[in-house]
């Protein structure tokens, strides 16, 4: 996928037919799932800095990967094209958010040129005893040829983002 694709990406379809599915268990079938519940901070602070860290993709770039075009923050329809140096573009588009008292996040579905098919969903949750903690739900399964032929490595790569992820969120959570 080249730049110039971006503006088309708006109207283009999800790479898979399970829209919303990391709302509820199970996850779909045929796909492979993650769950990471993680503890990231404390308190209303901590909360609201990783909630506006997460939105506006501030995450994404602080666990290693370029936002090389976003149609501001995370918004449902709104799309965003990561990259992973050094031009490894991952488009998505925002499925749905949540805007709770205590819970904010979204999920972001992939578009056509992911070298993944599925969702994947971040929500911070302030707890009543005033734990904050970042949820990631993800299902996915290869969509190239490239990502079907590396097996079981598609699967530490995917680890290893989702482990990038929450160290980057538990140091803005903490810092801005």
């Amino acid at each position: 996928m080249r730049r110039a694709m971006i503006p088309g990406l708006a109207a283009a379809p999800l790479t898979y037919e399970e829209a919303g599915a990391t709302r509820a268990e199970p996850m779909p079938g045929g796909y492979h799932h993650v769950h990471r519940d993680v503890s990231i901070g404390r308190g209303p602070e901590d909360f609201a800095r990783a909630a506006t860290a997460l939105l506006t993709w501030r995450m994404h770039e602080a666990a290693g990967l370029s936002v090389i075009h976003a149609d501001g923050p995370a918004a449902p329809g709104a799309v965003v094209v990561l990259q992973l140096p050094p031009r490894f573009l991952i488009p998505c588009r925002v499925v749905y958010t949540v805007d709770e008292p205590g819970r904010r996040g979204f999920a972001y579905g992939t578009l056509p040129g992911h070298p993944e098919s599925g969702e994947e969903a971040f929500i911070v949750i302030l707890t009543d005893a005033g734990d904050v903690r970042i949820h990631i739900r993800a299902f996915s399964r290869p969509a190239t040829l490239m990502t079907r032929a590396a097996g079981p490595i598609n699967r530490l790569v995917q680890r290893y983002a989702t482990d990038r992820y929450v160290s980057a969120l538990q140091r803005l959570a903490r810092t801005g």
